[in-house]
Parts: C-alpha cells; sequence; structure tokens
C-alpha cells in the first residue's frame, strides 16, 4: 500500500509518519452523494475532516448532494400545466424562503414552497424514464440499489444518469484544483446508492488512477450481512465498514486517529442548505446503550456501544455554536444517554437542540425535564414501537407503558415537543395489539406532537431471521431485510391495510400525522414544535 502513503512510502518499523511526512501526503476528497435531504450538512464527512485535519492530511469536502439537487431544480423546463409554470416563477423566491425563519412561521407557505421545489425536482426527472426522484428519495424502476449486478450497471452505464451532467460539469476542475489523487464517497442510505455507483464509473471511467474508497452506514449494513463477499472490487478499491476515521487514516498511513474529535464543517456551503439558518448534526455515541431489543438491526450489525464522554460533548456543542451560530443542532445518537442529558441540563450548549432518546425515569420527571427545556431542547423523538405491553415485551424494549405516560405528560408540560415512533407488524402482534397501540395514540394525542408510522422489516442478519420462515424482499443478492410468515397471521398488506382505512382515520390521529413537515419530516419538525426559540420573536404555529 505504499502508494497510499505519499512519496516516501510507509515506515517500515510501524510508527507512526513524522509530520514532515505526512504533509507531502497527496490530497483526499471526501464526497456526501446524492439523495438525501438536504436540509442539514453530512455528519460523516465534517468527521472524518476532522481526523484528516488532525493528521494533516489534505482534504476537501464535496457536498454532492446539495449541490446537485440545487442543480437539477435551477434547471428545471416547466410544461404548460398550472403547478408546474408557478413553481419555475417562484423557484428563487422559495429557495430563499426556505433559507429564512419568516417562512416557518406560515405553515401553509411552508408546505407550497416545499411542494413546488419539489416538482422541480421531478419535472427534472422527466427525460429519464422509470426516475423517480424528490428532496428525500431517489429510486429507478430499471435497476435496484439492492443488486449489485443493477449497481454494477449503472457504474458502466454512468452517462445515463441524472445527475451525469452535473458530475462531468463539476468532478474535473475540483479534481484538478485540489489535486486529489483519493476519493472517498460516504453512503448511507439506499436513495443514495443508484447515484453513488454511476458517480464511481465516471470516475473510474476518466481518472482510472484515483483510489476509490467507499464507506458510511449503507455499506456497513451490506459488510455485515451472513456470508459478505464483496462484489465491487473490480470498480472499489477498499469498502470500510463502521466509523471510518481510523481505517481510512490507516490506509493512508497516517496513523491512528486522535480520540473523540468534533466534526469540522468549515469545508461545507453551511448557508446554502434547506433550512432557516445552520442545522449542525453531531453524534455522541455510536451503537446503543440498551443494545437489547430484538430485530433490530444494531445488535444484528454487531455494533458496539461508544460514548465519547459528556462533559466532551458538551464542550464540543459549544466551540460549534460559537464557531457557526446554528439554528439548530440535531443530536445523532440512536439514543442520548441519561448522563448526557443531565450535563445538557446543567451546561446548556447555548443553541436549540433535539435528539433521539429511550424513555426512562428521568424523563418522567417534570423538574427535569424543564431542566432540559431551559437548555434548548424543543423536541426529542421517542421509540415507543407499541402500545401493547406484551408486544413491548416480546420485543425486549425494557419500558412499560405506564412510564411512558408519565413521560410524555411530563415532556409536554415543559413544552417539548414529541417525535413518537410507532412500529405495526411484528411477530407478536395481531390486530388486536395494533388496536390497542391506536387506543394509546388516541388517549395521548395532546401530548403527541408529530407521528412516524412504520410497517416491520425484519433484518436479514438477526438472530431472529432464523426462528421464521419467509423469503428474501427481493431477488436482490444486498437486500437487508427479509419476508417472513407472520405466526399470528398480520401480514403486511393486513397492516397496511388496517392503517390507512382505521389508523389514519381517527381524527386525533389525522390531525397529528397532519402536522409532519412534508418530505424534511423530523429533520424541519423542530421548528413547527409551537415552541422554538426564533431570536427574531416569530414563532412557528403547529400546523
Amino acid at each position: 500500500m505504499s502508494e497510499l502513503c505519499g512519496p516516501a512510502g510507509p515506515p517500515t518499523d510501524g510508527r507512526c509518519p513524522d509530520p514532515q511526512a505526512i504533509q507531502t501526503m497527496d490530497p483526499i476528497l471526501l464526497i456526501h452523494p446524492p439523495v438525501a435531504k438536504a436540509g442539514e450538512p453530512p455528519a460523516g464527512i465534517a468527521l472524518l475532516a476532522a481526523a484528516l485535519g488532525a493528521r494533516n492530511v489534505p482534504c476537501t469536502l464535496l457536498d454532492a448532494n446539495l449541490e446537485a439537487q440545487l442543480f437539477l431544480i435551477g434547471r428545471a423546463d416547466a410544461p404548460p400545466d398550472t403547478w408546474s409554470t408557478r413553481a419555475l416563477r417562484r423557484r428563487d423566491e422559495h429557495l430563499a424562503a426556505l433559507r429564512t425563519p419568516a417562512l416557518y412561521a406560515n405553515p401553509d407557505r411552508y408546505r407550497r414552497a416545499v411542494a413546488d421545489t419539489n416538482r422541480l425536482l421531478e419535472l427534472a426527472a422527466a427525460s429519464h424514464p422509470g426516475v423517480r426522484i424528490s428532496l428525500s428519495d431517489y429510486t429507478d424502476e430499471t435497476r435496484s440499489p439492492l443488486a449489485s449486478d443493477d449497481l454494477l450497471r449503472a457504474a458502466a452505464e454512468y452517462e445515463q444518469n441524472l445527475f451525469f451532467p452535473w458530475y462531468a460539469a463539476r468532478l474535473p476542475g475540483l479534481l484538478e484544483e485540489t489535486g486529489a489523487t483519493r476519493v472517498g464517497i460516504s453512503l448511507c442510505f439506499l436513495s443514495q446508492a443508484l447515484p453513488t455507483f454511476a458517480l464511481l464509473g465516471l470516475l473510474r471511467a476518466h481518472w482510472p488512477g484515483l483510489k476509490l474508497v467507499l464507506g458510511g452506514g449503507l455499506v456497513t449494513s451490506w459488510m455485515s450481512r451472513p456470508g459478505w463477499q464483496n462484489p465491487f472490487a473490480g470498480l472499489v478499491d477498499h469498502c470500510i465498514a463502521g466509523p471510518g476515521e481510523g481505517p481510512l487514516l490507516d490506509l493512508l498511513g497516517a496513523g491512528p486517529p486522535p480520540a473523540d474529535l468534533a466534526p469540522d464543517y468549515t469545508g461545507l456551503p453551511l448557508a446554502d442548505y434547506l433550512a432557516p439558518g445552520p442545522i449542525l448534526p453531531y453524534a455522541a455515541s455510536r451503537g446503543c446503550y440498551w443494545n437489547r431489543c430484538r430485530f433490530c438491526p444494531e445488535p444484528a450489525e454487531k455494533s458496539r456501544w461508544r460514548e465519547v464522554a459528556p462533559a466532551t460533548v458538551v464542550r464540543h456543542l459549544h466551540a460549534l455554536r460559537a464557531r457557526h451560530q446554528p439554528v439548530l443542532l440535531h443530536l445523532l445518537d440512536n439514543a442520548l444517554s441519561p448522563g448526557l442529558l443531565r450535563a445538557l441540563a446543567d451546561d446548556p450548549p447555548g443553541a436549540p437542540w433535539y435528539g433521539f432518546v429511550r424513555v426512562h425515569e428521568q424523563l418522567a420527571d417534570p423538574a427535569f425535564c424543564g431542566r432540559l427545556r431551559a437548555s434548548g431542547c424543543v423536541l426529542l423523538k421517542l421509540g415507543l414501537e407499541s402500545g401493547s405491553q406484551a408486544v413491548l415485551d416480546a420485543m425486549a424494549k425494557g419500558i412499560g407503558l405506564e412510564l411512558m405516560e408519565r413521560t410524555l405528560a411530563a415532556l409536554s408540560r415543559a413544552g417539548i415537543a414529541t417525535y413518537v415512533y410507532l412500529l405495526f407488524g411484528t411477530p407478536s402482534e395481531s390486530l388486536v395489539e395494533a388496536r390497542q397501540t391506536l387506543d394509546f395514540t388516541r388517549r395521548h394525542h395532546r401530548a403527541i406532537t408529530f407521528l412516524n408510522l412504520a410497517v416491520f422489516n425484519m433484518p436479514v442478519a438477526s438472530d431472529e431471521a432464523a426462528e421464521l420462515p419467509g423469503t428474501g424482499f427481493s431477488d436482490g443478492d444486498l437486500s437487508l431485510y427479509r419476508d417472513f410468515v407472520h405466526p399470528r397471521g398480520w401480514d403486511r398488506r393486513a397492516v397496511r391495510t388496517f392503517l390507512d382505512r382505521e389508523f389514519k382515520r381517527q381524527p386525533e390521529i389525522a390531525a397529528i400525522l397532519r402536522r409532519d413537515p412534508p418530505l424534511f419530516t423530523s429533520n424541519h419538525a423542530a421548528f413547527f414544535g409551537g415552541e422554538f426559540p426564533w431570536s427574531d420573536g416569530e414563532r412557528p404555529k403547529i400546523c
């Protein structure tokens, strides 16, 4: 691997290169590919940038997702229908409004701006049969992101990809300007897979000397599949599973990364994201401190929990707030630990914040929730999953409905909005238990600000997958989930029928669902919780 370590090559005795050797290492370009929600900068490549910078490795960040979406929106042509014509006429106005707080004070105007902007993306894909794009998703009826053959075909036929014109216009100058000899791509979502492989195909065809490195959450999940064999070896030089800082620096011969770094967002266009100010994502831990729920991808992927010390987290958040003046901090953890919540309450970060939590006694304490609210907490995401205690116990959730009820009441009293996640169709559920979830949601609708409804998928790598007969979700060799024969006859079709015809039609529940910001969902929800502390006094009302 000496070609990855600069002109001097790696040291032969296993020591880290000296600083002078590191300074002569070739630059690397890190890319966040389309398509994902463009409301905030990507935390993955920002953390990699911090690790590389700490070892003096030249690094350039490219949010291809944001730039390519804006490129498509800017070049869309409108057919002669009223909606498209209006969207095109107000394109610049909507984009500017999405970046200012005033729009979020008017939910109807916000929805119109999002819908019109999304319409322009849809129009940009009109010349690509089978391709569907939105502000949050990308699909292609002719190719599956779950099949390695289709991904490799997307790489071979890169010129057919919707994003090829932007790739072809943007990359040559950037590669020449930066002198990058390595490109790392962070592939986190299925919606990014096909555009990513088109990008890889272009890079391999036109810059065959580049070293291509592929990592991110989706790659980690693929590499955790039983019997994984890399199908991309001829295209990608290295696939990295899990946190990429250490493996990437190791590939470069630059030594181990310093511990507990804060992400470095200085190389990203923070003013350009579709949000009323900078939203800064930050991960205070990896994995899940509970890590016992049945059917959860975390234990299935053997992901170990590791937490940054709460005092260090608070110090990082203070520094990020001072440097970038964010309108919102997005804590990315699977579950914020009780210790971190106490640290945030004791030493507020100085900006509004939100994140995902496990319900525990601390959150059922009205006084503590009041302190959280005073610290800037504007929204908490809660994984309730079910309103049936029997289902929760079967899933090993480790929570009781009585505790959840007290938590919802305490958060509501404190003025903290809630985004509650429900999961239907687990092996222990039937229509009886699903209706218990419906009843729980109706009883507590005043304390539930937003809802996320999901249908259960069986992780293919979970220990429980072998317990129930079934088949793969798709013919793709990269499928992360499998279908199964539900032991109580509560299959996906029955679940969806219940949700559409019964659950969503309850007036109290329908009102909650209408509040959800379209397309951006939880990424913008904090701005509509009714208590967001706008500096200019404007307070968006609940939709």
